[in-house]
């Protein structure tokens, strides 16, 4: 895929090049609003006003990273929906989806070659991560999903969360032992490496 070339036809009103671009970052979209709303209709919508909103604004684009550009779009859409519910999200251990069923793994984890076994582990231990994730102000959440999940650097997160890059490693060091701290209560979930009392990589 040529990006710039899509980038540059969508700044010029072509909606199929914006649309390829769509494609591209649907995913990445999606789940950054699900991870920061905890709901999967609020994060559907939420992505899909995004790239309304990009599309509106796609003239603006300057150049470098056009993910972190999209990223920082629904990033903001998510913060305006959660000051419009004027409510922290939160997840159950067992999330159920927009039809009030039991969500299996999301789909963003699904992976055929698991064991029954393997994939109820992972089950367990993303629901336990959602779950801490949940318990970080908003700020904080949206640096280490960023970071941690969508695999921005420092520098792209900073652009994103409008914040110094100071300010950004700070925030994603107190989040990660936030996370951590927090993990500790699924312990029994954890590998070996991810507990306290041995050398921690989250």
């Amino acid at each position: 895929m040529d990006e710039p070339a899509l980038i540059r036809e969508a700044q010029h009103g072509d909606l199929d090049a914006f649309n390829r671009l769509v494609i591209q970052y649907q995913d990445c979209v999606f789940n950054t609003a699900l991870r920061v709303l905890s709901d999967e209709e609020m994060a559907a919508d939420a992505a899909q006003e995004a790239f309304i909103k990009a599309f509106r604004s796609i003239g603006s684009f300057r150049g470098g990273s056009f993910k972190a550009w999209l990223l920082r779009t629904v990033t903001n859409t998510c913060y305006d929906e959660l000051r419009r519910t004027k409510r922290r999200p939160t997840v159950a251990l067992e999330p159920e989806t927009g039809e009030g069923e039991e969500m299996d793994t999301p789909r963003w984890l699904a992976d055929p070659s698991l064991s029954p076994e393997e994939k109820f582990e992972l089950d367990e231990l993303e629901h336990a991560i959602q779950h801490c994730l949940d318990q970080l102000p908003d700020e904080f959440k949206a640096v280490v999903i960023l970071v941690d999940v969508e695999g921005l650097d420092y520098s792209e997160v900073s652009k994103v969360v409008r914040r110094p890059l100071g300010t950004v490693k700070s925030r994603l060091a107190r989040a990660r032992l936030k996370v951590q701290e927090c993990l500790q209560a699924f312990k029994e979930l954890l590998p070996t490496i991810f507990r306290l009392e041995d050398e921690p990589i989250l």
